[in-house]
């Protein structure tokens, strides 16, 4: 992974860590433990889910360029159908509090990618690489009469 890719991944897994952080210590105080381990989890799932969708998507861009847009289109649509499933899954557990874990879970996910936004538009990427080889100008191809 490049040093850059891996400023834009601290850039979003950051913020999105304090958010975590302070979802805890909120539904801490109002629901109790339960709710702080709730907090916790979606915190770490966010993470986990978007963390690995961004090297996927970073692998992708770099090995199938072309493919790069229906990609990451096709990861956040599987990221969001995981964490549907996982709160189905988790619908009726009595190891933390779902409410606090959904609603963490929705408030850090909007963090990630307002980190993830901000991070790419600070990002100075681009878009054609100067050719540094040649300091000739290109040529006219056509005829010479």
């Amino acid at each position: 992974m490049r040093s850059d890719d891996v400023r834009s991944l601290l850039q979003t897994a950051v913020p999105t860590a304090v958010a975590g952080a302070v979802a805890a210590a909120i539904s801490g105080f109002v629901v109790g433990g339960k709710g702080a381990v709730g907090a916790v989890v979606a915190t770490v799932v966010v993470i986990l889910f978007m963390g690995i969708g961004f090297v996927v998507l970073q692998r992708t861009a770099k090995s199938l360029p072309h493919l790069f847009q229906a990609m990451g289109l096709m990861l956040y649509t599987v990221q969001i159908l995981l964490l549907f499933v996982f709160l189905a899954v988790f619908k009726n557990t009595t190891l933390f509090h779902p409410r606090a874990f959904a609603i963490t879970l929705v408030a850090t996910t909007l963090v990630w990618i307002g980190a993830q936004t901000r991070a790419h538009m600070k990002a100075k990427i681009l878009y054609v690489e100067p050719d540094s080889d040649k300091g000739e100008k290109p040529g006219n191809p056509g005829s010479k009469s």
